[in-house]
């Protein structure tokens, strides 16, 4: 086995302290959330227990916590719905060109470039000059939709460049109308990358802070409840509470992803099952 080179050493020490700056945070507040009864917010730790996760469930003194939780799965959902259902569509849409669908596309990218604290300024202002209701389930939901409708459109821009249209040609062929091709052709096949999409739209929306600053009106969501939080909440609840958080975070991922990797599996086995049935 030949020796390493010093460039393999220089590199991995970079990349090991790229991971430590990425999740150094994260494991530290993990870690400080099992703080004894008696324990504060730094190190080191006065005893280990789990008495600020019980203590996370009692009613706070200030705050609501469940209450912008349930706020924020909603509106997670709410988006994740729409971007997955526009992305597709804008997707399909894009796939043929039409007049002005350049200026579309950089109209719609654009909205990641432009601060999102000046998004949730400008949504707000509108609503408060058309007279409505700043509320998170309605200018809160405009807002992070400018957020995740962009990255599920890349994605779908990706699918699509990549999709065999021989399938969708053999389906008409055969008397398949156009909602059938689709329904029965192009969104099984797609059905994988779907996830992705809509993994993006709940995991975006769900720790949106900047772009519901302004628009959440007067309930807040949980990323703004954490960040009030953080003003008044002097014990190791607060890390108890990001760390519940986080693990709800990862266990969506991981869902989202298990769905993918059975659907994958099945495909795979249809596939093959159409092909020995062939023979």
């Amino acid at each position: 086995m030949e020796p390493r080179s010093r460039s393999f050493y220089v590199l991995a020490a970079f990349f090991t302290l790229f991971v430590v700056f990425l999740y150094g945070p994260v494991i530290t507040i993990g870690i400080l959330s099992f703080q004894g009864p008696k324990g504060g917010l730094t190190f080191p730790m006065n005893g280990v227990s789990i008495h600020w996760f019980y203590d996370l469930f009692e009613q706070q003194a200030v705050g609501d916590i469940w209450g912008s939780f349930r706020r924020s799965f909603a509106l997670g959902l709410m988006v994740m719905s729409v971007t997955v259902v526009l992305s597709v569509m804008g997707g399909m849409a894009f796939r043929r060109k039409f007049r002005g669908s350049s200026v579309l596309f950089y109209l719609i990218i654009a909205s990641l470039i432009v601060p999102s604290i000046l998004v949730s300024l400008g949504v707000g202002l509108i609503f408060n000059i058309l007279d409505m209701e700043v509320h998170w389930a309605t200018s809160g939901f405009g807002s992070q939709l400018t957020w995740t409708l962009p990255f599920g459109l890349l994605i779908m821009f990706a699918v699509f460049n990549r999709f065999d249209k021989s399938y969708e040609e053999a389906a008409r062929d055969l008397g398949a109308s156009p909602w059938q091709t689709v329904r029965h052709v192009v969104l099984p096949i797609i059905a994988p990358m779907l996830i992705g999409v809509a993994l993006f739209g709940f995991t975006l929306s769900y720790d949106e802070f900047a772009r519901t600053l302004l628009t959440a009106g007067s309930y807040n969501t949980l990323p703004l409840e954490i960040f009030g939080m953080t003003t008044n909440v002097t014990s190791p609840v607060l890390y108890a509470l990001g760390t519940l958080t986080t693990v709800f975070s990862f266990f969506i991922i991981g869902t989202f992803l298990t769905i993918v990797v059975v659907m994958r599996k099945r495909q795979a086995s249809g596939g093959s099952d159409a092909g020995s049935g062939l023979v």
